[in-house]
């Protein structure tokens, strides 16, 4: 099982990694990052996750990464 890990210094806030995780476990942070922007965080309490990576393969900063369990 895999899960993923954001770079918050990373994170422009672009959000396309919010609008292509099919369990809609990325959101807006209450953290502002360089941008001015909220910067995103990965809150998967119930163990959703797919592992999918499709966030990471959108972020075009590459701030995701995947993290084995």
């Amino acid at each position: 099982m895999s899960y993923i890990k954001i770079d918050k210094d990373k994170c422009k806030s672009c959000y396309l990694c919010m609008e292509t995780c099919p369990k809609n476990l990325i959101k807006k942070s209450n953290i502002i990052g360089k941008t001015g922007e909220y910067v995103v965080e990965f809150q998967d309490n119930n163990n959703q996750c797919l592992g999918c990576t499709q966030c990471a393969i959108v972020c075009p900063e590459i701030a995701i990464t995947e993290v084995y369990r």
